[in-house]
């Protein structure tokens, strides 16, 4: 009887490499009776390649998950790194044994049984830690019913919609398949519904916050034929905050910094121009710097992009402000600088009392000379007169159609006649916000709220 203990107590020794416990995970003797529905089976009568209930119908394997933490989520890769505790669940009739205890055995022992063929479709990389040993738990029940649990870290593809970022919210998935069992060999199903999931009421991200998630059993469709499909759907929101004080306040503030160039003087040349080539160049700088953590290559438009666009096309506009004034402040400049020249030229060769009056509210228009000369002057300017008139009369006889395209033109171009250039500057300071504030509500009204 000593000889028969003795290699019993071997054959516990090398299934569990020290010993057998109990779910109270004290040492107990076990005796012949106990060892024997038990160590006896695992090593003689089970054959491990076939699966339970074989020829008799589907295994039903239920399922659960633990999503200890996500380590970072990728918009550049479309995916995201989470650790799990997956558990799965199943009866084995062969591995019944009396009363109503259960075994946790040494997770290496796994090579020795039959467990499920499940995976992860979506997965990019992962990995079972090892750390002291193989994260894996082995517990059998006395009804036959195996749980088998383990701690994998994998990187699962997350496809996202970007035109909303960073306004927007992503809906990831993790699916589990049957690898080689069909769905007339395995049944999945989530063991409590939605509460099989855990851990994402918990979890706490840099950027995102979980808003919600929901669990569904579906089934996978190949050229092979049917597979089983448990899929855990759960919504992450971004965190705008981080964003807002990064880029939007940054950019507003660039877009605002260039509107003071609005309250300097026009003649201030290097002031103004030093305040517009720096809000622009800085606007590029903040625009390539946000594009750093975003795929190069997408079909997405961001929000993002779409208000650094309406920032730099305002700075910009700021800019070409100033350029249009000057522009238009020299040529009146010029302008009257010619009308004040024609004076004097006019005063000097006429210094008997000719008084010149010269309009210059109209650069476009000839100019108009008044005199109080005696009447030999006056028949120059009646010969004139009367040559003017002939000539036009003989335009109008040979036609009105060149006369009418030389009015068009010249009305025309007094539209973009500026009588005062200083009150570009004034108008600007009021369009040029008021607009902005415009866009500004009709933005985030677009991006929040549709």
């Amino acid at each position: 009887m000593a000889v028969q203990l003795n290699e019993l107590f071997f054959i516990c020794l090398t299934i569990t490499q020290g010993g057998c416990m109990f779910p109270n995970n004290h040492w107990v003797e076990w005796n012949d009776s106990q060892l024997q529905p038990t160590i006896q089976r695992l090593m003689k009568g089970y054959n491990r390649y076939l699966r339970p209930n074989f020829n008799e119908g589907p295994v039903e394997i239920g399922m659960s998950l633990d999503i200890a933490s996500i380590d970072a989520i990728s918009e550049i890769n479309m995916d995201y790194t989470a650790t799990i505790f997956l558990r799965q669940r199943w009866r084995d009739s062969r591995l019944v044994f009396p009363g109503n205890e259960s075994v946790s055995v040494d997770g290496r022992l796994v090579s020795l049984l039959w467990i499920p063929d499940t995976f992860i479709p979506d997965s990019k990389r992962s990995f079972l830690h090892d750390v002291t040993v193989e994260n894996r738990l082995i517990r059998i029940f006395s009804n036959g019913t195996v749980l088998y649990a383990l701690r994998i870290t994998a990187t699962i593809a997350c496809n996202m919609d970007l035109t909303k970022y960073p306004m927007d919210k992503q809906v990831c998935t993790l699916q589990l398949e049957s690898w080689g069992y069909n769905i007339q060999d395995v049944v999945f199903y989530w063991t409590r519904g939605n509460d099989s999931v855990k851990g994402l009421d918990t979890l706490r991200l840099a950027q995102y916050s979980v808003e919600s998630y929901y669990t569904s059993v579906s089934e996978a469709v190949y050229e092979t034929g049917h597979y089983p499909k448990l899929v855990l759907h759960f919504s992450l929101r971004r965190n705008v905050l981080f964003f807002i004080l990064e880029t939007y306040v940054p950019s507003t503030l660039l877009v605002v910094l260039s509107w003071v160039s609005f309250w300097i003087s026009q003649s201030s040349v290097p002031a103004r121009t030093c305040i517009g080539v720096t809000t622009v160049l800085t606007m590029t700088t903040l625009m390539m710097g946000a594009r750093t953590s975003l795929p190069n290559a997408n079909c997405f438009i961001k929000a993002i992009d779409v208000y650094l666009g309406i920032c730099f096309t305002f700075i910009f506009g700021a800019l070409l402000e100033y350029a249009c004034a000057h522009f238009y402040t020299m040529q009146h400049q010029t302008i009257e600088d010619l009308h004040r020249e024609l004076l004097r030229d006019f005063a000097e060769s006429n210094g008997n009392g000719l008084v010149p009056v010269v309009s210059s509210s109209q650069p476009n228009q000839s100019l108009e000379v008044g005199s109080t000369a005696e009447e030999p002057t006056e028949e120059p300017v009646d010969n004139d007169i009367r040559n003017h008139a002939a000539s036009t009369e003989k335009v109008r006889s040979q036609g009105c159609g060149l006369s009418s395209v030389k009015d068009a033109s010249r009305r025309a171009a007094a539209v973009f006649i500026v009588k005062n250039p200083h009150n570009i500057d004034r108008h600007a300071r009021t369009v040029f916000p008021t607009a902005f504030l415009f866009v500004n509500i009709l933005y985030w009204l677009y991006y929040l709220f549709l």
